[in-house]
């Protein structure tokens, strides 16, 4: 029989503006004493963020779970691309099984009373941020995340799992849902990103959620970086939605331009180039401010599994999808500015010629 002691910390991310300014962030946020956390571990010198994140407490909620009223811990992570990461944490009974500890996981996982404490709380705080915010808007675009977290994991006898056991512990229910036996073949392909540092440490991560299992309550490196590598996945589904709704606008807005009827035919595209070079030039800074964010300098345990993260949320994908996108946009401008430049050419050599003809005019009209 074992015996588990555990939490579920269930993270909503949304895009929330274009940037925040941190520090002015901290200001706005003194009297909840925010921090600036990066990762403590030894390894967590390989991982170069740039701009720490704002880890701030906002309190508490409830929540019912199996008709058991349960008080919950809710926070925050701000991130200065403009994302902010409500973190739910909902500790779990002392389970005397893994099937307990699993079932109170499924029954977490997607909770909607955890959407209401999230939304509730993410709007009480970007009120409280508004003025550190840039662009402000709460995007509808954001992303789910789960990581189930157990402390302390022991035998019959009271004695931590063996390596081994750990290995075997039957995790396809709690983080696939399924019900049935999978075959090892199954195990192999739907949950290939196993890892583990120490003996009594194993984290296993999926798309949807991520199993940590670490003995030292207060080491929350792996959650830390799952919870970046999620908020950059945000952004690069955030930009990748924008600019799939801005090329139909466009097209139609060539359309509309070159219907317009214009004494300078030159100028029909003005507005619609400025509009084009602002949306490049911000997109590509965004995108390229969110992967900078944290860079890996070393192949370590902590970037082994950011770099996993990347992987599986398939962070490679968003970016190239992004990338066609904007080298559509930016060959649309070319285009565009290559029709006003004949445009303003062809107006000039009419001008040319009709000064031509008026000289001719005016001569023959003095002989």
């Amino acid at each position: 029989m074992l015996t588990v002691q555990g939490s579920a910390i269930a993270y909503r991310l949304f895009d929330v503006g274009y940037a925040i300014d941190l520090e002015r962030a901290l200001d706005l946020l003194a009297t909840s004493a925010p921090e600036r956390i990066r990762p403590v571990r030894g390894e967590g010198q390989a991982l170069h963020i740039s701009n720490p994140p704002i880890t701030v407490l906002l309190g508490t909620a409830v929540l019912i779970v199996d008709n058991v009223t349960r008080d919950v811990d809710v926070s925050a992570r701000i991130f200065d691309f403009g994302v902010v990461s409500i973190r739910v944490r909902v500790r779990a009974p002392d389970a005397d099984s893994w099937a307990r500890f699993t079932t109170f996981g499924q029954h977490l996982e997607h909770h909607p009373g955890i959407d209401a404490v999230a939304r509730q709380h993410l709007r009480l705080l970007a009120e409280r941020i508004h003025a550190a915010v840039e662009r402000p808007v709460i995007a509808s675009v954001h992303e789910d995340y789960v990581v189930f977290r157990v402390t302390r994991i022991t035998d019959a006898r009271g004695e931590p799992l063996s390596p081994e056991a750990l290995a075997a512990l039957e995790v396809a229910p709690l983080l696939l849902n399924e019900t049935r036996p999978l075959s090892a073949e199954a195990r192999r392909e739907l949950l290939p990103h196993r890892f583990s540092y120490y003996g009594d440490e194993l984290a296993i991560l999926t798309w949807e959620n991520a199993l940590v299992i670490e003995p030292g309550e207060q080491d929350t490196d792996l959650q830390y970086i799952l919870e970046f590598a999620n908020a950059q996945l945000l952004e690069l589904r955030y930009y990748d939605a924008q600019l799939d709704a801005e090329l139909p606008r466009l097209y139609d807005a060539i359309e509309a331009a070159r219907a317009r009827r214009s004494v300078f035919p030159g100028r029909r595209f003005a507005a619609l180039l400025s509009r084009l070079q602002a949306q490049v030039a911000d997109s590509t800074e965004l995108v390229e401010r969110v992967e900078n964010a944290l860079k890996v300098t070393d192949d370590v345990y902590l970037a082994r599994v950011y770099s996993a993260a990347l992987e599986l949320f398939r962070g490679r994908a968003w970016r190239a999808g992004i990338d066609r996108k904007l080298a559509i946009l930016r060959e649309t401008y070319a285009m565009l500015n290559s029709e006003a430049q004949a445009s303003r050419s062809e107006t000039l050599e009419i001008a040319i010629v009709l000064l031509i003809v008026a000289e001719i005019a005016m001569a023959i009209m003095r002989g």
